[in-house]
């Protein structure tokens, strides 16, 4: 069996810079993936993706010139229904037999070649054949159909091609951008396919300015990338051409000097990677009149309408010089920088008049505009919504630190949106909160009001900084609980992917504050301090909201590395003071490696269970009565208990959960001796009661910190 190496290049014209990496990705994978499938790559093929403005290309090893034969054994049906009684075809089997592809022509032929064996209690008809394995000429074909069926295109687009044939005409042909060239190779040899109105052949284009060669020939499939490079001026790997990206960049701002720092976030770097085919970057500069604007907003306009990379100095503050990574490598570049300078200085003339303009009025002059901008049909304007974050701050502020804060929260709760309706916000969204928090400085008011301000959206993001101040974080846990109580509260809630009001997000922020500030405030508390904000606009739905809420707190545990029976056994008691969270997670870890510990979680599930039979009246209560202890072992249990229950309950009370748990351990044996000497269901009820009420002492004694039931085997 012949195998090699196989290479296919899709070429087409430029793709969307943002999906690029995945449709290469994808491509590959895919591709290899069907081969598989039909035999002609095996599990030791690996796959390669290229992806280039102009082009999708996968390179696979080990790939088949043709698939082996395979020995198919099909089971027919009992050889009672098959056969009549003279031995021959019955006409239910001579059927089954053609929809198989057999000759029936001879029928005593072809029961001679079936098989008979018995099959459980009866002897069945069995049918063995040889089903030829696809050539790579015609495996190749439904691979690739099917690969780039499984393409994430974003947006299909649909253009004519002139019909190959000898009646003129078009035909629509349906890709994301429209296909030029097809490169189809097992190592030297083409493979003859055909997709989007293409003919594979070993030709290819390079780039479209300064390519060597046009077109490239491609004479083998592992000479793709190193033939692209030396005649056609491309780097075709996706991987390799964001690698030398970063490596000019950080050259370029090591020339300016040691004072200068690139800005490199993944998401530019890819996009800009799948904008070039061989990189240049350059150094630009622009008027430095422009840094008395935010730097937040000249680096937002540089990175995001003109994918230029901004430099900062070692105090992370921006210089007037940017990165600029150009697609072509003349001699002179001049023109290239100085056309690229002209293009900045408008966008950056654009911010600094938004910034003036907006520093014209106040804040507190922009309130009343909140009125007018409409938040939610249901839920009314953002004026509303900046009356309801307000009275929740304020309730959120006087527990966390009484009136005085209580005042801040107010004030800046009643600011923090007016910043939606100023000039830069409206150019710029992503900046909303932080020229709030400038224009605030601006209009003199305190520093923690404009630091609340500017952070009330925090956290943004996963890892994202929480607010850096009590008045922040008063403001930013109203903001998010107006916003899930809200959405709770009319029925607006995330389903699947689909969160439109990020409240997936909103909810760990909530869950981070509480639990990294160690905040003293009740989730239960929390949630209901933000329902009256609201009237009558929604329905109480804080129940669903405390499940969602806890719901995040357990996957986000997870995620930090908490396996899923300790977050199970914490999370089952629902924690009001998320804060203690982590505490009690520590305190069940250690509590696991105990000896004592998983015959004590055996002896706690058994104990629930035999709660939950008894006590469906409710007629058990934690209650023991010394003279009704009439075994020597429940009076062990019971006096064990009376030393043991108090000290662990002191060491809770103090959050000393660690400890509370290892003292419990000592009930190991005592706990054991009961099960083994005493019945729990007496016949005589005041014994059973009593020896319930003990069970249920010791029940809610034991699962303080957790369930140590959900820990059992």
């Amino acid at each position: 069996m012949t195998h090699q190496n196989l290479l296919v290049e899709l070429f087409v014209e430029e793709l969307p810079p943002k999906a690029l990496k995945k449709l290469g990705d994808v491509f590959a994978s895919q591709l290899c993936a069907q081969l598989r499938q039909l035999g002609l790559a095996s599990s030791d093929s690996v796959s390669t993706p290229f992806a280039s403005p102009r082009r999708l290309a996968a390179h696979i090893t080990h790939v088949a010139a043709k698939a082996v034969d395979t020995a198919v054994q099909q089971k027919l049906m009992p050889v009672s229904v098959g056969l009549d009684a003279n031995g021959l075809a019955t006409p239910a089997l001579l059927k089954k037999l053609q929809a198989l592809g057999a000759d029936v022509s001879d029928p005593v032929f072809a029961v001679a070649a079936l098989r008979k064996a018995p099959d459980g209690k009866t002897e069945a008809l069995f049918y063995d054949s040889l089903v030829t394995g696809a050539t790579l000429d015609v495996g190749l074909q439904q691979a690739l159909l099917a690969a780039l069926a499984q393409l994430p295109i974003p947006k299909m687009m649909s253009y004519q091609l002139e019909t190959d044939c000898e009646l003129p005409g078009w035909s629509s042909v349906h890709f994301v951008r429209p296909a030029h060239g097809l490169l189809a190779l097992h190592g030297s040899t083409v493979v003859p396919v055909k997709v989007l109105g293409l003919t594979s052949g070993k030709l290819t284009q390079g780039h479209r300015f300064e390519a060597h060669k046009s077109p490239v020939h491609v004479d083998h499939a592992d000479d793709y990338a190193a033939t692209l490079l030396r005649d056609g001026s491309v780097i075709a790997s996706f991987e390799d051409r964001r690698f030398a990206i970063v490596q000019q960049l950080a050259q370029a701002a090591e020339r300016l000097g040691p004072g200068f720092e690139v800005l490199m976030d993944d998401a530019l770097l890819d996009e800009v990677t799948a904008l070039v085919e061989r990189p240049n970057v350059l150094t630009c500069q622009f008027e430095e009149q422009f840094l008395a604007v935010p730097q937040e907003c000249l680096i937002l306009t540089m990175k995001a309408n003109q994918k230029y990379f901004p430099l900062v100095d070692t105090q992370g503050k921006l210089t007037n010089q940017f990165l600029v990574v150009s697609n072509i490598s003349p001699l002179d570049a001049s023109a290239v920088i100085g056309g690229n300078e002209r293009v900045v200085r408008p966008r950056l003339s654009d911010a600094k008049f938004f910034y003036d303009q907006d520093r014209k009025k106040t804040l507190e002059s922009r309130v009343a505009g909140l009125d007018k901008v409409v938040y939610h049909n249901k839920l009314g304007t953002q004026g509303e919504r900046m009356a309801r974050v307000c009275a929740i701050a304020r309730a959120l502020a006087l527990q966390l630190g009484g009136e005085a804060l209580a005042e801040k929260a107010d004030q800046a709760a009643r600011l923090a949106k007016t910043d939606l309706l100023t000039d830069m916000v409206g150019e710029f969204p992503e900046l909303q909160g932080i020229m709030g928090g400038y224009y605030a400085r601006h209009d003199g008011l305190d520093a923690d009001i404009a630091e609340a301000i500017e952070d009330h959206y925090k956290p943004r993001f996963a890892g994202d900084a929480l607010p850096r101040n009590p008045v922040g974080v008063a403001v930013a846990l109203a903001d998010k609980l107006e916003t899930l109580v809200g959405m709770f509260g009319i029925g607006n809630l995330p389903t699947g992917d689909k969160d439109p009001f990020a409240l997936r997000r909103h909810a760990l922020g909530v869950i981070r504050m509480l639990v990294e500030k160690d905040l003293a405030l009740d989730l239960q508390t929390l949630v209901g301090s933000a329902v009256p904000a609201f009237g009558d606009k929604i329905t109480d739905a804080r129940l669903a909201l405390s499940d969602f809420v806890y719901d995040r707190l357990a996957g986000s545990l997870r995620e930090q590395g908490y396996s899923a029976l300790e977050v199970d056994a914490v999370l089952a008691l629902r924690p009001q003071r998320l804060g203690d969270v982590p505490r009690r997670l520590a305190a069940v870890r250690a509590f696991t490696v105990l000896a004592e510990a998983p015959a004590l979680a055996a002896a706690n599930k058994r104990i629930s269970n035999i709660l939950k039979k008894a006590d469906v009246t409710g007629a058990v209560d934690a209650h023991v009565s010394e003279l009704l202890l009439q075994e020597p072992a429940e009076q062990a249990l019971y006096a064990a208990m009376q030393g043991i229950a108090p000290r662990a309950q002191a060491l809770f009370a103090v959050g000393d959960y660690t400890a509370a748990l290892q003292t419990l351990a000592a009930l190991r044996a005592p706990v054991d001796a009961f099960f083994d000497g005493v019945m729990v269901n007496a016949e005589a009820l005041d014994l059973r009661l009593n020896r319930l009420g003990l069970l249920k002492t010791l029940h809610q004694a034991m699962n303080q910190v957790a369930d140590l039931s959900r820990l059992a085997a």
